[in-house]
């Protein structure tokens, strides 16, 4: 039998090497992880990884030039999809940073954590970009947690969240310092606002049940 192919998309913004290396140690026996750039590999792939790193205009602009845009939406729009930090962000409508347009696979924006609400319970300033191991808060079940507890910790590195408009999307939340969306879904589409690939035995745990996932909720 066949292994499945799980292909992550390279468009040169993304932690490429720790997202590869992370699914290879997960995916044993059950898929071939495929780093590409290539719009037709992606196209063919069972299975696609969106991640980004760095700003949202840098990420969109690569996206666009590659000729990726459209291989990744269409990919959203078919089979298990997986989007990891700014790739998770690329998915809305909107962001803040540079007042751009995004993909628009989920409705809502991407904003920037607001500078008069930065101050934990003690008075004490938060630094942004938020950055470190948080809480994440289980808002509704969904079979890429499956063996992941309620509160467990992942690792964050960001200066801006999404905000999505529609309640149901929400599947995880955290609090910096307030509650806020860090993970979204629908249909085939799971995306996360943390790093999975380092995230310790938890994160690779949600890497291991992608690749076991059949695109339900």
């Amino acid at each position: 039998m066949s292994k499945q192919k799980i292909a992550i998309v390279d468009y040169g913004m993304g932690n490429l090497h720790s997202v590869t290396k992370a699914f290879e140690s997960v995916a044993a026996e059950h898929a071939e992880i495929i780093l590409t750039a290539d719009p037709a590999v992606v196209a063919s792939a069972d299975k696609v990884v969106f991640p980004g790193q760095g700003a949202m205009p840098d990420c969109m602009r690569e996206l666009e030039a590659s000729g990726l845009k459209q291989a990744v939406l269409d990919a959203a729009a078919s089979k298990p999809f997986l989007g990891i930090c700014v790739g998770a962000q690329l998915l809305f409508e909107h962001s803040e940073e540079s007042d751009m347009d995004c993909l628009g696979v989920f409705k809502g924006k991407v904003i920037k954590f607001k500078p008069e609400n930065m101050f934990d319970a003690n008075g004490q300033k938060l630094k942004v970009p938020h950055m470190g191991w948080n809480e994440m808060f289980i808002v509704q079940d969904h079979p890429l947690w499956a063996g992941i507890s309620d509160t467990e910790r992942f690792y964050f590195v960001h200066s801006y969240h999404f905000a999505p408009t529609e309640p149901h999307d929400t599947i995880l939340e955290t609090g910096y310092p307030n509650r806020f969306a860090v993970a979204i879904a629908k249909d085939n589409i799971f995306a996360i606002q943390c790093h999975p690939e380092k995230s310790s035995t938890a994160g690779l745990q949600l890497l291991k049940n992608f690749v076991l996932w059949n695109g339900l909720q």
